[in-house]
């Protein structure tokens, strides 16, 4: 896995599933604010016209050369829930996310956000 702080290194890459399939490229990482350790990518998927940015979770991936590797299948991925290229994700929608992958979402003890771009 990689560090947040190398996210300028692997900015652009391509970001596969399990069999190799391309995603998309990646944009960003969120960490999780509680750890400060990365906890999703945001990739870039669509037409050139049509371009989105889609969550997927870092859990287990792992890294190749040149590619980023999720442990999640390309069409799951394509189908999370999405934000515009210059968009920003809204905390109402962090929970869509998280359930989008059946994964457990908890907002901080005050009530703050879990994710966080970096």
């Amino acid at each position: 896995m990689f560090e947040a702080g190398d996210i300028r290194e692997w900015r652009g890459h391509d970001v596969v599933d399990p069999g190799g399939h391309k995603i998309g490229v990646l944009e960003s990482v969120y960490v999780d604010t509680a750890t400060d350790e990365p906890f999703y990518a945001t990739v870039t998927v669509g037409m050139p016209t049509r371009r989105r940015l889609v969550f997927v979770p870092l859990t287990d991936a792992t890294v190749g050369p040149g590619y980023l590797k999720v442990v999640y299948g390309r069409d799951i991925v394509k189908k999370a829930p999405a934000i515009d290229t210059d968009g920003e994700l809204p905390a109402t929608e962090e929970p869509a996310v998280f359930a989008h992958y059946s994964l457990d979402y908890a907002p901080g003890a005050g009530g703050e956000r879990r994710l966080a771009r970096r």
